[in-house]
């Protein structure tokens, strides 16, 4: 009897790995790109353009052009964001 639930439990376990493992592969060859101005605060992926931080979830304004976020290629504009030229001269033109 135990070796069956071991067989089971194994056999569970590799199907599940599997499943992760494609889901993975999947979500990775979905193109992403860098859009500036549409975070809220806390929710920017990275540094920001100003260089007052260098680390995720430390943006403090919603909507802050100089913060990104990590999204599918094509939806930057449809969010209203703005690409790294145009957010650097916005940013340069609030200094």
């Amino acid at each position: 009897m135990s070796h069956k639930l071991a067989l089971s439990s194994a056999l569970a376990a590799a199907l599940t790995l599997g499943a992760v493992a494609d889901s993975v592969a999947g979500e990775e060859r979905v193109k992403k790109e860098k859009c500036y101005g549409v975070s809220l605060a806390g929710q920017n992926d990275c540094s920001n353009i100003a260089g007052t931080h260098s680390c995720a979830g430390q943006s403090t304004v919603d909507n802050d052009p100089g913060e990104w976020r990590l999204v599918n290629k094509g939806l930057c504009k449809v969010k209203g964001g703005l690409t790294s030229k145009e957010a650097r001269a916005k940013v340069k033109m609030q200094s």
